[in-house]
């Protein structure tokens, strides 16, 4: 069964170095949470909030070993007044065997932890 995780995080400035660190901290808690390897995602969608403009989030996570075949997308999320900002988001598309919707692990660090506190460790 294919499904969507989520996940998000912030970053305290807008640097290509702070964009790699917290979307690749993101991605591998994702996977590693969810036990998911490169050949189980059939893709990730990257957004950024229009603040975040100094570097690709993708890049980094195409460099990982193994992921480098894994089809990613990044695009920008819709400007609504008073959103979470420097928020950089990911859905990763995933082969996860039988797990069921609710046991699907959606991963939320850092500041982003307030859009969903339900899901949030």
């Amino acid at each position: 069964m294919i499904r969507g995780i989520r996940g998000a995080t912030t970053v305290t400035e807008n640097t290509p170095e702070a964009i790699y660190q917290a979307s690749v901290a993101l991605f591998e808690t994702i996977v590693t949470k969810n036990n998911v390897t490169p050949e189980a995602i059939s893709s990730v969608l990257v957004s950024v909030t229009s603040d975040i403009d100094a570097a690709f989030p993708a890049k980094p996570i195409r460099e990982l070993a193994g992921f480098q075949y894994v089809p990613i997308m990044g695009v920008t999320e819709i400007p609504v007044p008073g959103a979470l900002a420097m928020c950089i988001r990911l859905m990763v598309s995933a082969e996860v065997g039988e797990t069921a919707q609710q046991d699907v692990v959606h991963v939320y660090l850092e500041g982003a932890r307030v859009l969903r506190p339900d899901l949030a460790e």
